[in-house]
Order: C-alpha cells, then sequence, then structure tokens
C-alpha cells in the first residue's frame, strides 16, 4: 500500500484525476483552499487566463511551465479555475494512463445508445490522484503524482498514450472535422518493433553516424520503414506525421516533394548547388524538385 507523503511543504489539495484535469487543461479550485491559497487576494479581480495578473508557475517532475489562476463569472454563481499548458495535459496523460484510457471509453460509450445511463466508473472502479501544493509567496503550483494505478497492459497502454491513435480518436468523439496533422517525436530504430502502425504518413529518417537525413511518404509507416530504404541503409532513428484521413496519395506525394524541396535549400544534396548548408548534414533524397 502506497504510504503518505512527509514532504509536503504548502497548503496541500488531493485532487481525483478526471476529464478536465487530463483533457481540458482545467480544474476548478474549491472554496475551501481560497484562504489557505491567498486566492482572493492574489487572484480576485483575475477574470481571464490571459491577464498577466493571473499567471503562475508550475513545477510537474521537475520541469516548470506556464499556467494561471483566475474566475470566471455566471448568473449563479463565481468559479475559480486553476489553467495549464496542453503539454503538462499530455505528461499527466502518460502517468495517469488507466484515467485517460477510462476517460476515453466513456465517452466513446456515449455516443452509443446502449450504454446509455451506465457509470464507468462504478463498473471499471479505481482512482488516482494528483497533488497540488501552492506557495502563494512565488505563485508558484507544485504537482505530484502520489497515488498512481498501475496500468494492466504497461508497454502496449504507453504506447497507444503516445501514438496517433488516440488522437484520432478523440477527433470523432468531438466530431472535429478541421484539417489536423497528428504529430510524433522522434524514436530510436529499435522502437520500431513496438511501433503502432500509422497510416497516410510523412516520415523521417535521420542517420546521426553518418550525418544523412530522408523525408518520405508512405501508406503504411511499418510496411515502408521495414523495407529497404537504398538512400540512407543505415539510419538511426525516425519520426512521422499523420495526415488526415481524406488526403489523397497524389496530395500526400504533393506535401512530401515540397518538404524534400525545403530541406534541399537548407542541407548539402544531389541536386541543388545554391543550399544553405545549415550543417553538416546532407539531404539523400533523390528525387528533388528544381
Amino acid at each position: 500500500m502506497k504510504t503518505e507523503r512527509s514532504n509536503i511543504k504548502f497548503p496541500l489539495w488531493r485532487k481525483k484525476v478526471d476529464h478536465s484535469l487530463l483533457e481540458n487543461e482545467v480544474t476548478p479550485i474549491p472554496n475551501f483552499l481560497h484562504e489557505q491559497w491567498k486566492i482572493n487576494k492574489l487572484f480576485g479581480e483575475c477574470y481571464s487566463k490571459s491577464d498577466n495578473a493571473s499567471k503562475i508557475t508550475v513545477v510537474f517532475k521537475g520541469k516548470r511551465s506556464n499556467g494561471s489562476i483566475c474566475f470566471t463569472k455566471s448568473k449563479s454563481r463565481s468559479l475559480c479555475r486553476f489553467h495549464f499548458e496542453p503539454e503538462l495535459a499530455d505528461q499527466l496523460k502518460s502517468v495517469y494512463v488507466m484515467s485517460y484510457m477510462r476517460s476515453i471509453e466513456d465517452r466513446l460509450r456515449q455516443i452509443k445508445k446502449e450504454y446509455k445511463g451506465q457509470n464507468i466508473e462504478e463498473e471499471i472502479p479505481f482512482w488516482e490522484f494528483l497533488d497540488l501544493e501552492f506557495d502563494s509567496k512565488t505563485k508558484t503550483m507544485y504537482l505530484n503524482a502520489h497515488y498512481v494505478q498501475k496500468p494492466l497492459y504497461l508497454e502496449l497502454f504507453k504506447e497507444i498514450v503516445n501514438s496517433h491513435v488516440l488522437f484520432n480518436i478523440e477527433n470523432t468523439i468531438n466530431n472535429k472535422e478541421e484539417f489536423s496533422i497528428v504529430k510524433s517525436e522522434w524514436k530510436c530504430k529499435d522502437d520500431l518493433d513496438s511501433q503502432i502502425d500509422a497510416k497516410n504518413v510523412i516520415y523521417n529518417l535521420i542517420d546521426m553516424d553518418n550525418k544523412q537525413i530522408y523525408i518520405g511518404e508512405a501508406e503504411s509507416l511499418l510496411t515502408r520503414l521495414r523495407g529497404k530504404r537504398t538512400e540512407i541503409p543505415n539510419w538511426t532513428h525516425y519520426r512521422f506525421d499523420s495526415l488526415p484521413n481524406g488526403l489523397s496519395k497524389q496530395q500526400r506525394v504533393a506535401i512530401e516533394r515540397m518538404l524534400i524541396r525545403v530541406f534541399a535549400s537548407f542541407f548539402e544534396n544531389s541536386k541543388i548547388s545554391k543550399s544553405m548548408e545549415v550543417s553538416a548534414f546532407k539531404l539523400m533524397n533523390k528525387k528533388i524538385d528544381s
């Protein structure tokens, strides 16, 4: 059983991890905390998160980011909310994997009639908590993930959370139809074994040893990367961008060729002689538009 923390320095609120925290980058601050955190004194006149007076520093796992505390007025009541950056929400999703997955499952069920009236927390009962400590002197919010439920399939869940899959599911749930591109971070070649396949992608390969770069397009990321790339046979890292499902192969190729031409203007290559050569890396694509 998890032991209680002994390193608490500032007034603490143990917040149950929920949908708003993970996906809306905001959580209400209960009234009982207002006096302890000096909310009214510090933020009593703040009614927008863009107000400079609402700005605070947020610390999670040693990393600092920006946040804000402000009030929102309605006809019935006035609420105080703590807002933080989307990048921090992504960090929390990677830590509170089980709560995030349950939240996605709940929203998927809400759009299907057969689940009407069901309470997912009663069916899948567990709770995770985030400790929030606020230093009113420095206007700093310290976050500590103290009570975390261990995922059933740890590596699989982590891979899904960090992949394009959940992004596409959320777009479907939220009926988002805007032109959105799902971006990934650089990964080592060995990570390809656990990579979830992505469709309709522009991918980048890099050979850190020989200082080479390559840009390509593919209908299936895994099919393409598991084959041989003669232009850059010893690539060490990869990343990719998933394009919207509605894009055709012709459109995907047009984007690829544009990016190749842009990269050719920066890096040494086999065709464009007047590149800026901003580094020692060389672009290995052979087909480069003039």
